[in-house]
């Protein structure tokens, strides 16, 4: 995975805590046994753009499914290299996942479909001048996803106020 920077202008709470306490990080033993049994296949992807200025951190996020099956839901994982601020006001299906860390469910995904947009505005524990911002599936809704190409990816935005797309 290449750190691309090109420039332009409650997951409830129960539901976490539930993955948190089944285990569920990146792709399951589940979901990756899903193709081998013949189970359900998805191509998610995230397209958006993440501005840093002055310790708070854009995010905007629209998730998408390629197919070849429909998905209920599944969870995208936003990571910094930088300390989030210990208060957060997130996104409603969005929750903190560790010190680095928010997750937020994608809505239905329906076939050569767009989940619901997802934006978040975090503050960062301290200002820095410039943050990683690692997005990926951190749960797929049991579903296989043989190409990752399209969900993972990594943004270096500056602290400018630029936007940066992915």
């Amino acid at each position: 995975m290449e750190v691309v920077a090109v420039r332009r202008g409650a997951v409830r709470s129960v539901v976490v805590a539930g993955l948190l306490v089944l285990g569920v990080s990146g792709v399951s033993g589940t979901e990756a046994g899903a193709a081998a049994r013949g189970g359900p296949e998805a191509d998610v992807a995230y397209h958006g753009r993440v501005s840093l200025s002055q310790g708070r951190l854009r995010v905007w996020v629209v998730p998408q499914n390629e197919g070849p099956a429909a998905l209920p839901n599944a969870t995208l994982r936003v990571r910094l290299s930088a300390d989030l601020a210990d208060r957060q006001e997130l996104a409603q299906g969005c929750a903190r996942a560790g010190l680095r860390e928010v997750v937020c469910e994608t809505g239905a995904l329906p076939l050569h479909g767009r989940g619901r947009h997802i934006g978040l505005l975090l503050d960062l524990k301290e200002p820095v001048p410039e943050v990683v911002v690692r997005i990926d599936t951190w749960w797929n809704g049991g579903a296989s996803d043989r190409d990752l190409s399209n969900n993972q990816h990594a943004v270096l935005a500056l602290d400018t106020g630029d936007s940066y797309a992915f």
